[in-house]
């Protein structure tokens, strides 16, 4: 009996052990264990998160920013960054309208002052809270002459920054100054913690550059902040899990640096790359014929032109000026070089930049016009010239066309290709024949599309490097500035571009499209028409 026992008990415990683990099975079978590689984020019932892992997203670019202070930077990689990192005072929507960013409100007090409530309760990731005091710190450190921003002339017509409490500030124009907002909502205005500033201030007296701190140690209120940086490599950002808003729906986001064209297309191909920036043209059917990701296509705000020195013999004569644009064929460009993706452009603004007029008239396409212009700007027989780039494949390209076309009518065109921050001294110092560049109307207004660089006030260093200098388009220029009425303030921007396409300081060439790559996983991708990427609300399916 007591042997019995001993195997009654033996077999139960083994009946029990067997429940356990048939219990646990059949839990596990019930909740199967999130997809992907990457841990789930934050779950709660009921959500898409509980049902998903959040995901890490890669995106595959063409370079590294050179930095992450919003004040200092000027490239595009670092301002896609940057609005991401940061926040402004108000921000632009998809359809280009003036929506609340860090600023829920605002009064125009008068004619040169403009009032903004702030958001309460919003908090930097280090911990300290957004106020009026801290805007007047941003606003302050943008025009210190000891700093040296880049992005001063986004806010060098503001003459006083009054807090008038804690939620509450007042910027005082020098003059009335309308396309203030749209300055406001541009990421080079991103809002920066006031200890951020105060450690980067403390670098400069220890005779270190501007933005030594910053550049490297974001501190701003945005939907992400940096977790990594491996220059020349990549950036990884994660979520800002104090975001004042809607909180992100990925992981985390990398930008991986893949300078090669066909490479990132095979980075997308192979899955290693989520989103691609940016697809050559000669690749996009390449990237739509992928069983798996398309192109995502981007009307844009931007310019593309060959400019000219007009501070230089022959190019101070406007026939010899308007030679040259004529000798070009805009369509000839776009479909040989940029595939046909893209429109031509008649003046430096893009369709979609207030102030745009489509009524404008171009110079037309005539070689035998042209000619008879050299002729009697006195070059019947030509002249020789010079045409600079730098070494992007498609400027390269460009200046050979042009090359071949000017030849046509007797000029004699030599390429020199520079080096990047070579190419940008020297053309602001005005050593150049013609170049080739571009500009983007980031702010999505006239204003910022052409007063930076046509006003004689800009010649050189600050965006003018065709060093136009015609006192009626500078008076059109500042009419507009300061006109408050919108109507009128089109009427003086469509006279401005019909002097622009007159004086022909640039062949206006075309407004691009922004061509990325992405993977049909991805949803809630979309591109600013200033070229920001916009990752806000960006979702990866299983």
């Amino acid at each position: 009996m007591k042997s019995s026992g001993k195997t009654f008990r033996w077999m139960l415990s083994l009946v029990l052990l067997l429940t356990v683990f048939l219990a646990a099975c059949s839990k596990n079978d019930e909740t199967p264990a999130p997809s992907g590689n990457n841990s789930p984020g934050k779950e709660s019932e009921g959500t898409e998160a509980s049902e998903t892992a959040k995901q890490d997203l890669i995106v595959a670019w063409l370079s590294d920013p050179p930095s992450l202070d919003p004040h200092m930077a000027t490239d595009q990689q670092a301002s896609i960054l940057t609005t991401h990192l940061y926040d402004t005072l108000v921000i632009h929507d998809k359809d280009l309208n003036i929506k609340p960013g860090l600023a829920e409100s605002w009064t125009q007090v008068d004619d040169k002052t403009l009032e903004f409530k702030l958001r309460q309760g919003v908090k930097f990731t280090d911990g300290t809270d957004l106020n009026a005091e801290v805007i007047k710190a941003n606003i302050d450190r943008m025009l210190d002459p000891k700093v040296g921003s880049p992005r001063a002339f986004l806010v060098n017509m503001i003459e006083d920054v009054k807090v008038v409490d804690e939620n509450t500030v007042q910027f005082v124009t020098k003059l009335p100054f309308s396309p203030l907002l749209a300055h406001l909502a541009h990421p080079g205005v991103g809002i920066v913690s006031a200890e951020g500033i105060k450690k980067d201030y403390e670098l400069i007296d220890g005779g270190e550059k501007a933005g030594t701190y910053l550049s490297k140690n974001p501190v701003g209120t945005g939907i992400f902040k940096l977790d990594s940086w491996n220059p020349g490599q990549e950036v990884k950002i994660v979520p800002n899990d104090g975001y004042w808003a809607d909180q992100a729906k990925v992981s985390s986001i990398t930008f991986k640096v893949v300078s090669e064209d066909g490479t990132r297309v095979a980075e997308l191909e192979t899955g290693y790359a989520h989103i691609i920036d940016p697809v050559a043209p000669s690749d996009v059917n390449r990237v739509d014929g992928l069983a798996d990701a398309h192109v995502n296509r981007q009307p844009s705000l931007s310019l593309s032109y060959i400019g000219f020195n007009m501070d230089k013999a022959p190019f101070d004569d406007v026939r010899v000026r308007q030679a040259l644009s004529m000798a070009m064929n805009k369509d000839e460009i776009i479909q040989g070089i940029y595939e046909g993706i893209g429109i031509p452009a008649v003046s430096p603004l893009a369709p979609d930049v207030f102030g745009y007029d489509a009524s404008v008239k171009p110079l037309e396409n005539n070689i035998e016009k042209a000619k008879e212009l050299l002729k009697d700007a006195g070059f019947e027989n030509g002249f020789s010239t010079t045409l600079w780039t730098n070494d992007n494949a498609e400027r390269i390209k460009i200046a050979e066309y042009a090359q071949s076309k000017l030849k046509e009518i007797n000029v004699d065109v030599k390429i020199e290709v520079m080096e990047w921050g070579a190419y940008l001294a020297q053309t602001a110092e005005g050593k150049h024949d013609m170049f080739i560049l571009g500009w983007s109307t980031v702010t999505a207004d006239a204003d910022y599309g052409l007063y930076p660089i046509f006003h004689s006030d800009n010649a050189g260093e600050p965006g003018n490097r065709t060093f136009t200098r015609d006192a009626e388009l500078d008076q059109l220029l500042i009419g507009g500035r300061e006109e408050s009425d919108s109507n009128k303030r089109k009427e003086l921007y469509k006279q401005a571009q019909e002097k622009l396409v007159e004086i022909a300081p640039m062949v206006y060439i075309h407004h691009q499209e922004y061509l990325n790559g992405v993977s049909d996983k991805v949803e809630g991708f979309w591109r600013h028409p200033n070229g920001i990427m916009q990752f806000h609300n960006v979702s990866i399916k299983p």
